[in-house]
Parts: C-alpha cells; structure tokens; sequence
C-alpha cells in the first residue's frame, strides 16, 4: 500500500501523467478500485496546494499571466506548444468526433501551456479542450496576456499566432520531399 511519503508522491504522479482508470491504478499499487479513489480525492488536493505553496503552480487564468510573470527573469524566452493527453473513448458518436484527434490517432484531451526555456518552468496551463481542437485555436480562445518583455517560441502548429510580445519565433517547415 501507500506506506510512505514517496509511495503517495508516486501515487499522485503516475495518476496525474497517465490518468489511468482507477482499476489500473488499483493493480499498479496493490489495492482495489475504491481505495485508489479514495487516494486521489486525498492525495490530489494536497499535491496541488503543495505546488501552490512552493510556486511551481501554473497560472491558468489568461488575464493574469501577463502579471504573474513579469518579474520573472527567466520568463524571457518562452516556449509555447499543445499537449494531448489520451482519453477513454466517448460512447457517443459526437463526443467522439469531438475529441478524435487525426494527427495522434486517438482520442484525447487538450492543453496548450507556456514553459520557460532557461529553468523548464511551466508558467501557463491553459483549460482543457477537446482533442480534435488546434493548438492556434485553443491559443486564440485562451486570449493570453504576455508580458511585452518575452521571447516566444512556438511550432507549426501555431502558424499565424502573433501576440503582443518582444519577439516569436517560429521554424519554417521543411522542404524536403517524401520520396
């Protein structure tokens, strides 16, 4: 069982970056279903508080980035990107069309967040959107407040993207041919 401090760490982490069915995670740590589920309704809450105290919580409101992080030195360059998380499939023909994404081939969740370059420092979870939804959009949607001193950078997928800050960059596709 969850015997350490360590153990319930684990516990919360592997919950957190698979969010695997209560079940699995159950066998993963050698308890049943309703004891995994008590544990993330304890555990979660405490994780979060935890990453709030110490700073390391994202900012999640759009309005207040802008605030949060400009007296940040190693905001300055900045990296933004979408991130999917794989999700159980929707029973309902909708919802699946909705959160299928085509470019991962499967049904998921998802983010776009903003991470320092210099410290790896995620300064900006965006709230979560269906899989099937493009980074830019979910950008736009979000309508983030940066900072003027940052430096973006971002990929493809957020082609025509330019808000309001020093700088962005972004890699040109390739040339390169299938062949």
């Amino acid at each position: 069982m969850l015997a350490s401090i360590e153990q319930k760490l684990l516990f919360a982490l592997v919950y957190q970056k698979s969010y695997p069915v209560q079940s699995i995670m159950g066998e993963l740590f050698g308890m049943g279903q309703s004891q995994a589920n008590e544990w993330i309704h304890n555990l979660l809450p405490i994780l979060k508080q935890t990453l709030d105290d110490l700073g390391y919580e994202p900012e999640r409101d759009p309005k207040k980035f802008k605030k949060s992080e400009q007296d940040q030195k190693d905001a300055s360059d900045s990296i933004i990107d979408g991130t999917e998380r794989r999700r159980q499939r929707p029973k309902e023909a909708k919802k699946q069309a909705l959160h299928y994404s085509g470019k991962k081939k499967i049904h998921s969740d998802k983010n776009v967040i903003i991470v320092t370059a210099k410290k790896k420092r995620v300064s900006y979870l965006s709230q979560t959107y269906p899989g099937k939804m493009h980074d830019k959009k979910v950008a736009d949607t979000e309508q983030i407040s940066y900072p003027k001193h940052i430096t973006l950078h971002k990929d493809t997928g957020f082609q025509g993207y330019e808000p309001k800050v020093r700088k962005t960059y972004q890699p040109k596709k390739s040339l390169a041919r299938k062949t």
